[in-house]
């Protein structure tokens, strides 16, 4: 037990900073539900659809992000200071590239959301704040390459500091630019877009800013001639990122794919959808941060071969992370109608209805969490022993082969509505995890040596 309590507090060092960070970025999200809320149950619709479909592109980018981690550490407990920069250079390359390429799907983003079936006003009025806030894909996803370099080397707190200082950077801009506050005019959906940009942009060069002039990181000369490509190291961050990136399309895709469900059954069920979602991501961020630390804890002892430390990593992140979703699930069966009662104008006429469909959706969001929690934390420690190809099989089966038809017939054919859609999601996430738990524990756990980095 010594060594286990052991990890466990090295796994809290590293973990918590990470959470926190985390937290603060889903704050920024939460934010923005909480205002358009208030601002009218239509915006807080259209902004729920549109904030899903930035982070469905958002996660593309972000696998090549969280691809540098596990090689940075890596590289780092070799004091390969030059593959240190390297990989983090030719991530940050793949990240404006990406960034570039996906400015048609904000541009024209109205058009493909009429074509899944949204209605005309919702479409019409996210594609209003797509247009805008596409922007800032690319400050957000060099925000992702800057955060797993500096995770990597411990240099965690850093980003919990300024993710958090932009959280609340975010919720100022939003008072002033949506409700037309302080003399600016009111600028609503528009206002939400403008400010959520000027946050990521502020996050991206505060991590910047910290990677390339902090004394123990000047010796990187990250930045130093940043032109020069590096084709060697881009195609280690792309074989590793592009399976991490579809892995997380495939679960944020079946999230979008169920917003969009809902957007069938009508606005109402999408806006208590839109904060029951905001809900569960808050307490996921916890479960995030510990993976990302798993992720680095296990790639050292991977790369060590040494499968006893391994393992004692991975059971003290998993034992962590149970005890978040125990909290959880009590927290959701228990005070549902509050949680949910934050988002909504008091005096809002449709606040009753909403409040009901809400209540509904987490007490089947307190089932999904322990699925959800277990298919993130071994993916982080899939990820650690750079085994990434096959989970992104896993989940694509999961998720698209077993979870969205699951969603479909729960809640249309048989009749159960929104809680029947997020009935399906826990049928994909609990399958996921089972498959992906199975593969750790039987494989890399057991000989890490013989582990096939993907």
């Amino acid at each position: 037990m010594t060594g286990l309590s052991s990890h466990m507090r090295a796994t809290l060092a590293l973990g918590l900073p990470l959470i926190g960070g985390m937290l603060a970025q889903i704050a920024i999200q939460v934010t923005d539900t909480v205002m358009m809320g208030w601002y009218g149950v239509p915006e807080l619709a259209a902004v729920a659809l549109g904030g899903s479909y930035f982070h469905v592109v958002l996660i593309l980018g972000m696998g090549f992000g969280l691809a540098v981690m596990p090689m940075v550490a890596a590289a780092a407990g070799n004091d390969d200071r030059r593959q240190v920069r390297r990989i983090t250079r030719m991530g940050l390359w793949i990240a404006l590239i990406f960034s570039a390429l996906a400015m048609p799907l904000f541009i024209w983003s109205g058009q493909i959301l009429r074509a899944l079936g949204q209605t005309e006003e919702v479409a019409t009025m996210a594609q209003t704040y797509l247009r805008i806030a596409g922007w800032g894909i690319a400050p957000a996803v060099v925000m992702t390459v800057l955060r797993s370099h500096l995770s990597a080397l411990e240099h965690a707190r850093v980003v919990l500091w300024a993710v958090l200082g932009g959280a609340i950077a975010n919720a100022a801009m939003n008072w002033v630019l949506i409700f037309g506050n302080l003399g600016a005019p009111e600028l609503g959906i528009a206002g939400a877009a403008i400010a959520s940009i000027g946050t990521q942009t502020v996050i991206a060069l505060a991590l910047a800013l910290h990677a390339g002039l902090h004394r123990d990181l000047k010796q990187d000369t990250l930045f130093a001639r940043f032109w020069r490509p590096d084709w060697e190291a881009f195609g280690q961050v792309f074989r590793l990122g592009w399976p991490i990136a579809l892995t997380l399309l495939s679960e944020s895709g079946l999230f979008m794919a169920t917003l969009v469900m809902m957007g069938w059954i009508g606005p109402n069920p999408l806006a208590a959808h839109g904060i029951a979602i905001q809900i569960c991501s808050v307490t996921f961020m916890v479960h995030i941060g510990l993976s990302q630390a798993a992720t680095v804890r296990a790639g050292r002892a991977f790369g060590k071969g040494d499968v006893d430390n391994l393992r004692l990593a991975a059971l003290a992140a998993l034992i962590l992370s149970g005890a978040m979703v125990a909290l959880t699930i009590a927290g959701f069966v228990l005070f549902p109608d509050f949680l949910i009662g934050l988002f909504l104008d008091p005096a809002d006429p449709l606040r009753p209805e909403i409040l009901a469909i809400g209540a509904s959706l987490l007490m089947v969001a307190a089932l999904f969490q322990l699925a959800d929690a277990g298919q993130v934390m071994a993916l982080g420690l899939l990820r650690g022993v750079q085994d990434t190809r096959v989970p992104m099989v896993y989940a694509l089966i999961a998720y698209w082969v077993l979870g969205l038809p699951a969603a479909y017939v729960i809640g249309f054919p048989l009749g159960y509505g929104a809680p029947g859609i997020w009935a399906g999601l826990v049928v994909g996430l609990a399958f996921a995890a089972a498959l992906m738990m199975t593969r750790f524990w039987r494989g890399p756990a057991r000989r890490p040596a013989l582990a096939t980095p993907a």
